[in-house]
């Protein structure tokens, strides 16, 4: 079974959000997105600046198995990225709750996360899926 972390927040396409302290939202790709995809070979973050929709495709994993789109959880617009992930793509299969965070958003709404899973309805959306 994946590692579902109950302290976050989780959208139905495998991103997991985090509040941090200054108002800003972490987002990276679930225990069970990383696990499906294997070993990451590349990881593309978007740059500091861009705005995002909500479900828009922000950053780009690759394995040795797949490609595969990253989407925001939330519409924001990016305050941090996490460049070390393009010369450490391995950091989202070994962390990828801590040292594998892809990037950082100021929410365009401070009740966005609100819409998002809790850890029991992925845990639960997990189970359906057969994942």
């Amino acid at each position: 079974m994946s590692q579902i972390p109950a302290d976050l927040k989780y959208a139905k396409s495998h991103e997991w959000t985090r509040l941090l302290p200054d108002g800003t939202v972490e987002i990276g790709i679930t225990d069970h997105a990383q696990a499906a995809l294997g070993d990451l070979v590349f990881v593309d973050v978007p740059e500091v600046g861009r705005t995002l929709a909500a479900g828009e495709g922000c950053a780009v994993v690759e394995s040795v198995k797949a490609a595969s789109d990253v989407y925001a959880p939330i519409a924001g617009t990016v305050v941090a990225s996490n460049t070390a992930l393009g010369s450490a793509p391995e950091l989202v299969n070994q962390d990828c709750y801590g040292q594998g965070w892809m990037l950082r958003l100021r929410p365009e709404s401070p009740t966005a996360l609100d819409a998002l899973l809790d850890a029991g309805s992925y845990g639960a959306q997990l189970a359906a899926s057969g994942g």
